[in-house]
Order: structure tokens, then sequence, then C-alpha cells
């Protein structure tokens, strides 16, 4: 049996320009960091004693003997493609809810795709099972997704990624003194609203957006350089990081109506307010 852990993520800059609509012409840069809460997934070859040749474990239970019967999207669409042989038995376990908005679900790609590949025997770079997601979410699901939730879960850490016209990406460490990100970590504060949603729900008005809301979107992109200074220069407030994250937080919430909601939204400001 094969088990993988792969990291959650919280994006705190330059999200929107990471779709491709927008760097193929423009160029695009994130930064976004991997948390301490994970996607497990296990798999196994599933011996030839049951009524059932694959069994897929979630949210459901799913006992199928064709491929194309398997519900789950993502296990369908992988399982398909690499046409492995036998049954397959795989169980998948969240720290947190899915649709959360915490790239959950490119986390689950990138962590079966990983299980698998140790299956066969081989250990790939992290590129491969990063480019293999956004393979598996954008040409296979046609979903209307970014490409920093799939790089985050591949290689973990605080980073910033930057996007070229070209379709190639960079992940760059974000080497920030220790006492900077305790700082940081005291400062920020991730909440769990109950609420969930389909990111791809959420990315297709963003999408649809992005040729009128070019302004918005480069001035996302500049806000990376300003944050990464504010990290790394040891007379800058943190609160200013916090600030800037204010007014992504504005200029994202024009991009898409429905990446939030009125009574979050009312909670927020009031946070805002009182200098939370």
């Amino acid at each position: 049996m094969i088990i993988s852990k792969t990291p959650f993520r919280i994006s705190f800059f330059g999200g929107g320009t990471d779709y491709p609509e927008w760097f193929r012409e423009n160029g695009g840069s994130v930064i976004a960091a991997t948390i301490n809460k994970f996607c497990h997934i296990s798999i196994r070859k599933l011996p030839p004693f049951f009524e059932h040749k694959h069994r897929i474990v979630y949210s459901k239970i799913e006992l199928v003997n064709k491929l194309n019967e398997i519900e789950h999207p993502v296990v369908r669409a992988i399982l398909e493609e690499k046409n492995l042989e036998g049954g397959m038995e795989i169980h998948h376990f969240g720290d947190l809810p899915a649709r959360s908005g915490l790239g959950s679900s490119s986390s689950f790609t990138v962590g079966l795709l990983n299980a698998i590949y140790a299956l066969e025997g081989r250990m790939v770079a992290k590129d491969v099972l990063a480019r293999g997601a956004i393979h598996v979410e954008h040409e296979l699901l046609a979903e209307n997704v970014g490409w920093q939730d799939q790089i985050s879960a591949a290689f973990g850490g605080l980073n910033r990624i930057d996007f070229s016209p070209s379709g190639k990406f960079s992940v760059t460490p974000i080497i920030v003194p220790h006492n900077r990100i305790e700082e940081l970590e005291s400062s920020i504060m991730l909440f769990f609203t109950g609420l969930s949603r389909y990111a791809t729900d959420v990315a297709k008005e963003t999408v649809e957006n992005i040729k009128t809301q070019d302004t918005q979107l480069g001035t996302l992109h500049k806000m990376v350089d300003e944050a990464i200074n504010i990290l790394q220069s040891a007379n800058s407030r943190m609160d200013e990081f916090g600030e800037m994250m204010h007014e992504s937080w504005k200029i994202k919430r024009a991009l898409a109506s429905n990446i939030s909601n009125p009574q979050i939204d009312e909670i927020y400001e009031a946070a805002i307010s009182a200098g939370a």
C-alpha cells in the first residue's frame, strides 16, 4: 500500500494572475504558502476476490467494475489515462472539509498522482507532479482554475511562483528570518466559515472578466514585489502586509461576485474597522 501526504495552501497575493488566460499575455506572479493541514491518500492494487474491481472511498464509497463508472472526476480521469492493470482501491482522508477554499481539489490531484507514481515504483520531481495535476484539471477535466494550487501542493513551503507567457513557471522560496515568520504567523488567523463551494464555479466568472479587468489584475501582479519587500525588511511593519492583503481582497471581490458572500463580507469589514 502507498500513502501520500499533500499539504493545503493559503494564497496571499497575485491570485488571478495565475490563470493562463491572463499570464499567457501578461505574465503573472503569486505568493502562496502551504499549511500544516493535509490531504492523505492511500492506494493499493485490489486483490481479485471481490464482486467489484475498483473501490474508491472519500465522502462516499464507490464499488465499480469499469473505470468509466467511477463518479469521482479526478480519480476517473487519472485512472483512465494511466490505464493501470488490475483493480484499484483508493482511500482519501482530509484534515479539512472539501471545497473550503484552500486548494483541496488540487492537493487531491497531486496526492493521487504522487501515490500512483510510487505504486509504479517511480519517484518523480515536484515540477512533474505540478504539471501532471495541471494537465488533469485543465485538459482532461476542462476546469476553470488557475495554476498556483497545483504548484503549491507539489512544492510546499512559502514561495513566489512566476508564470511566463510561454507557459513555463518558476518557484522561488521566499527566504524570511525566523522572527519575521513568527511575527507573520502571530498576525494572521484562519477561520472555517462552514461554507463550501467549487473553485471552478468561482473561477469561471474571474476568467470571463479577465479581458475587462486588466488594470485590477495588473495591480495584483505588482503587489507581489511589494509584499515580499515587506516580509524581508526588518524595518517594515507587519500590519503593512495586512493592509495590502485587505486591498488585494477588495480587488479580487470585484473580479468575481461569488468569491465571497454578504454575511462573510459584513464580518470581514467589521473586523477591519475594529482593527483586528
